[in-house]
């Protein structure tokens, strides 16, 4: 049987329960994450893309694929240089990995080897771009070159 604080713990919205915590440590609200997009099969780059950056943002990661390592500022202790450099190499492989596993697997075993988040989501960009281009000049013209 429930007692009245647990009945009244289920009838809490989450959103409440964010508001109330983060003004109590006054941190921000936390975004709870969006779904997870379906795999890139390799079609129709541009909708993956923003469906990925849009999760990657509820995560707090979207900022790896444009950003390259913090420089770590002169007279910075080792101990908080090490704190600074670990903590962004742990993010970077959390924000590559995600993109990573929203890959189909041959795509995956292509760009597994990329060492950060921003040269994967370039990578993905410079192919895939290109490819929605083409294709999109091909389905108006009726051949794989633009006119």
């Amino acid at each position: 049987m429930a007692i009245k604080s647990q009945m009244m713990d289920a009838t809490t919205p989450v959103g409440a329960t964010n508001i109330a915590t983060s003004s109590r440590t006054n941190a921000p609200p936390t975004m709870a994450p969006a779904e997870k997009p379906r795999k890139f099969l390799g079609i129709d780059f541009k909708r993956w893309q923003q469906k990925m950056f849009f999760y990657l943002t509820t995560l707090c990661l979207q900022r790896f694929t444009s950003e390259d390592a913090p420089e770590v500022p002169e007279g910075t202790s080792d101990k908080d240089r090490f704190i600074i450099v670990e903590a962004w190499k742990h993010l970077d492989f959390l924000c590559r990995s995600y993109i990573l596993s929203g890959l189909q697997d041959d795509l995956y075993n292509v760009y597994s080897g990329t060492k950060t988040s921003k040269e994967l989501w370039e990578a993905l960009e410079r192919k895939y771009k290109t490819e929605d281009v083409e294709l999109r000049n091909f389905l108006l013209h009726g051949s794989w070159t633009s006119k």
